[in-house]
């Protein structure tokens, strides 16, 4: 990489890892080598970093936590670590705005200074607030949206090294497509996202025949405010977490070392490694799993960011689809009938959330109705790999065959022409996409592959998928 000496001064005025510092995702499942791995203070900064990358035809992606379990943030050339970029910047009743680089875990603790908080999350808190709404990460509830849905402005530094500004009042169709990225538009550098006051919430868990469950799934659905199912494949084992709020304070959850960490963690990450020998037994740990972790009411009342958020144990092979609700229940049925039939050993769980209907234009529960998210796990325990493409294969076909469209922070099977049918307003996103950023600043190997048409772009690869094989 053939820099002028003043831009080469520059980057490296903000590099924080030296050169050859290797970037993996969370799970560990793709990596890339960045040249520059800085870390930028203001939106002057990125606009430099931006005009230097075009003139030396590089690519420039940010990143937050890594959580994503895709190659949507690598890049060889210039990574933005968004950390400093994390200030909180005012707010109302309404909403807060705040840079992007802050972590939701930093917004939580912001907002409960002034009795406030989010409405809805996602099972984690790590991910920075721009990297949130850049895959339209979710929590669950039917009359409640994404986090994308949420913001109602935001700020982001284009292809040019612009700043470009949008909200519901101003440059909508940007706000539009801007609020479910994608990292394709720009660096978002502020987010203005809508808050309520404070609340706490009462959670139950209690486990359910999932036949029962799938039977109605529109009934469970509106049981509560918030409810999550999870499914335990080979069984008709369930479990379902409601959450409602509450004018009760906290009573802690019901939660043992012994049970939930040293078992639930620590002896089923043993357990999983050597299943990876003795593949059969999966259906009896996850039998043994429900029997001594789940199959018991559990009650507890905690701030609401504490309650959505859990602990989502060690890293994993993860596929997520939304499917419209109208259609989940048979989905479940087809895939639960897959894994009775198809002799392939699943870990649990399946998880299952609902969404409202979207006007963000890239979100999963883009239309008006809501939707059913459907995730599918296998756990890689100690980072070890074990067998999961038949799985995803199935899975992904019974999503195809029911509308479904992939969770974009996930790897998944879909590409341009698939998502040309699937999204209404996919052409005018890639519209807006070609005028912020005209010489494919931000286009990586994940863009390429998914979003753009087939020929668009041909730099070089910029990501390595995991060369880990299972020999299972």
């Amino acid at each position: 990489m053939d820099l002028n000496e003043e831009d080469a001064k520059f980057l490296n005025s903000l590099r924080i890892q030296p050169h050859g510092f290797k970037f993996q995702n969370w799970a560990r499942t793709f990596s890339s080598q960045p040249t520059y791995y800085v870390a930028p203070t203001s939106e002057q900064d990125i606009s430099r970093i931006v005009r230097i990358a075009n003139k030396h035809k590089l690519t420039v992606k940010a990143v937050g936590s890594g959580h994503s379990p895709s190659d949507i943030a690598c890049t060889n050339a210039i990574m933005l670590n968004m950390d400093k970029m994390n200030r909180f910047i005012s707010c109302d009743a309404e909403a807060a705005t705040v840079q992007g680089g802050m972590r939701l875990y930093q917004l939580h603790e912001e907002l409960k200074q002034r009795q406030l908080a989010l409405s809805n999350l996602g099972s984690i808190s790590d991910q920075s607030i721009a990297g949130a709404i850049a895959t339209a990460t979710h929590g669950t509830g039917i009359e409640y949206g994404d986090m994308s849905d949420m913001v109602v402005g935001l700020v982001l530094i284009d292809g040019q090294g612009q700043r470009q500004e949008c909200s519901l009042a101003h440059n909508r169709s940007l706000l539009d497509a801007a609020r479910c990225h994608l990292g394709a538009l720009g660096i978002v550098t502020q987010v203005t996202v809508k808050c309520e006051p404070m609340f706490w919430l009462r959670a139950v868990q209690e486990p359910e025949s999932f036949i029962s469950v799938t039977q109605d799934l529109h009934a469970v659905a509106k049981s509560a405010e918030h409810v999550r199912v999870w499914w335990f494949p080979h069984t008709d084992n369930a479990v379902v977490w409601r959450a409602n709020r509450t004018r009760s304070r906290t009573r802690k959850s019901p939660e043992s070392f012994v049970r939930d960490r040293l078992y639930g963690f620590h002896i089923y990450q043993m357990q999983l490694l050597k299943a990876r020998c003795f593949p059969n037994s999966i259906p009896h740990l996850t039998r043994e799993h429900f029997a001594r972790r789940f199959d018991f009411r559990r009650e507890w009342v905690d701030e609401g960011f504490r309650v959505f958020n859990f602990d989502c144990l060690f890293p994993q092979y993860v596929n997520e689809w939304a499917v419209p609700l109208d259609q989940a229940a048979e989905a479940l049925q087809e895939l639960q009938q897959w894994t009775d039939e198809s002799g392939a050993w699943v870990h649990f769980p399946v998880e299952i959330r609902f969404v409202r209907g979207t006007s963000v234009w890239l979100s999963p529960a883009s239309g008006d109705q809501v939707v059913c998210y459907i995730g599918v796990i296998m756990y890689r325990p100690y980072h070890r790999p074990v067998p999961y493409k038949a799985y995803w294969q199935a899975f992904e076909r019974i999503m195809r065959k029911h509308e479904g469209r992939p969770h974009w922070a996930k790897a998944h099977g879909m590409f341009f022409h698939d998502f040309v049918s699937r999204y209404p307003r996919f052409n005018q996103f890639l519209e807006i996409r070609n005028q912020c950023d005209p010489h494919h600043v931000f286009v990586n190997d994940y863009l390429r592959r998914h979003i753009l048409p087939p020929g668009t772009s041909q730099n070089q690869q910029e990501s390595q998928i995991s060369t880990e094989n299972p020999r299972l």
